[in-house]
């Protein structure tokens, strides 16, 4: 009686919480799909489709742990996101204090330019960043894919963070600095510490951007395969004649299973970061 006391009292609260679930449900219902069909036998999955299974297997999951190169794919995938999240966070931690602090020409035609960048599809620019790879003689290198990830990161890491920045009360540095504290100190012991949370959702950005490219990969990795990524592992069991949907949706699943942990550790942080900047 109590329960349908509020629903009554509350429809608008009611049909919002209605309409998240249902919406929760749809960008949800995806991922569900991924993980059952790397259960289904491959009976199941090239039959008629059903939202479940009788009989669960572990198949294609040993078809992708079974493959050789499966282990040197992820080692790459890990060494790629780690090196772009912490290069990026660090020179965007940087930057965004730099125009932030500081007063320099050119400073708004700087900050409109981040703006800018961000606009400029991934797709127009591969081909130019192919040849300027092939002059620096890294095609076929896992710099390759961390230098570009780390120039298409730092125009939003460095946007977001400028609010960090600009949050904390300039007080607070002037203090530091009579107590006397140099520049580098206030940086890191103090500063550092505050715009944190920022950083923690701007590498999330970094990290799942890195962690699941496949454009870059595929265009910058040529004939060395030792250099591949994940992404590129679904290659492998996707064959235009005979597909093997049951190991690309395992493959899949176990690309996902990182991105998962990386949320859960910084969730917290992610969600005071996503909440706005540093109050006085």
């Amino acid at each position: 009686m109590n329960l349908l006391r509020r629903f009554t009292r509350r429809p608008g609260r009611t049909a919002a919480e209605a309409t998240a679930l249902l919406v929760a449900a749809v960008v949800a219902f995806p991922l569900y799909w991924m993980v059952l069909s790397a259960f289904k036998p491959a009976g199941e999955i090239r039959g008629e489709p059903r939202p479940w299974t009788l009989a669960p297997t572990l198949d294609s999951f040993r078809r992708v742990f079974g493959q050789q190169d499966f282990g040197r794919y992820f080692l790459n995938s890990v060494v790629v996101a780690v090196a772009v999240v912490i290069a990026s966070a660090f020179i965007a931690f940087l930057a965004a204090t730099a125009v932030t602090r500081f007063r320099f020409r050119l400073r708004t035609t700087l900050l409109i330019m981040f703006l800018v960048a961000q606009m400029v599809p991934v797709e127009a620019l591969t081909i130019p960043l192919f040849f300027v790879m092939r002059d620096l003689g890294q095609l076929n290198t896992l710099w390759s894919l961390i230098l570009p990830h780390i120039a298409f990161s730092l125009p939003f890491a460095i946007w977001m963070l400028r609010g960090f920045v600009k949050g904390v009360p300039e007080a607070l540095e002037e203090a530091a600095y009579m107590d006397g504290a140099s520049r580098a100190r206030f940086l890191w012991q103090i500063l550092f510490p505050l715009v944190l949370p920022g950083l923690v959702a701007t590498s999330v950005f970094s990290f799942i951007s890195a962690w699941n490219d496949f454009l870059f990969a595929k265009s910058f990795i040529i004939s060395d395969i030792s250099r591949s990524t994940l992404p590129m592992a679904l290659l492998v069991f996707y064959k235009p004649d005979d597909p093997d949907w049951g190991g690309v949706m395992a493959a899949s699943t176990v690309m996902t299973i990182p991105v998962l942990v990386f949320f859960v550790l910084v969730q917290r942080r992610l969600v005071s970061g996503l909440g706005g900047a540093v109050k006085d």
